[in-house]
């Protein structure tokens, strides 16, 4: 059981510890993008299975990856096997982020025969998902830990005689127990893009005053004194204007 593989509990500690120190302080958004990051890699790991099951047995077996993907929204196409875990994560950080936020996710989410793409429950609630990954090397040391997840749970089926399927369960448990508990740390924040993007709706102004009741450690107030300074800098010299990591 998880609760006594002291090792994994340490990794998943530290996966969380990852996403808080990236800018995704927020349990619910750290739990759905690490799902999203469980779930590529499982897609990739059966996937192989199927395959090498099916080249030993000899059946006929048509992967996933074989074939084009065409980028929604684009007239490019890519092999999809370039779009597989085990090949993506040896990219360079800034084109790994690029590649699985453009290639990797859209797929992901498209995973469905064209006849029955309508009707498949796995699209329709997949349809509004977001991949979030503020930076680069949040994006490289989340796969290097979620690779060493997997490793630990391989290693306690194999050695503990646990079922690989429990320890996964165990897994998610704990995860999902971070939400259960009123959020790490005891509170959830709001992510950064969000603050930023509510500060350009409301577009503070110097000399307003701007109250935030439920402030905590000041996101908001922060992200209210950011953009008036912007604001000054984009009215006096537009040309000194540079984009965050979040597009702003």
């Amino acid at each position: 059981m998880l609760q006594n593989n002291t090792q994994l509990k340490s990794l998943i500690d530290k996966l969380w510890q990852n996403f808080w120190e990236g800018g995704i302080a927020n349990p619910l958004t750290a739990i759905e993008q690490i799902t999203y990051l469980i779930f590529i890699k499982r897609l990739d790991d059966l996937e192989a299975k199927r395959e090498r099951d099916a080249e030993w047995t000899g059946e006929k077996y048509v992967s996933r990856f074989s074939g084009k993907f065409q980028i929604p929204g684009s007239n490019e196409s890519i092999d999809k096997n370039e779009l597989r875990w085990s090949v993506f994560k040896h990219k360079p950080a800034d084109e790994m982020l690029m590649h699985v936020q453009m290639k990797v996710f859209p797929f992901l989410k498209e995973l469905n025969s064209p006849d029955s793409y309508r009707d498949s429950p796995f699209t329709k609630h997949m349809a509004n998902a977001v991949f979030i990954m503020p930076k680069a090397s949040l994006l490289v040391s989340a796969i290097n830990i979620v690779e060493d997840i997997f490793k630990e749970i391989e290693k306690d089926a194999t050695e503990g005689g646990h079922a690989f399927q429990d320890i996964q369960g165990d897994v998610y448990e704990m995860l999902l127990s971070e939400i259960a508990t009123a959020g790490k740390n005891g509170q959830f924040r709001t992510p950064r893009h969000i603050i930023k993007l509510m500060a350009e709706l409301v577009a503070p102004q110097l000399g307003q005053r701007i109250a935030d009741p439920a402030c905590g450690t000041g996101g908001f107030l922060l992200g209210a004194y950011q953009y008036i300074l912007t604001d000054l800098v984009r009215k006096k010299d537009p040309a000194k204007l540079q984009k965050d990591e979040d597009g702003f």
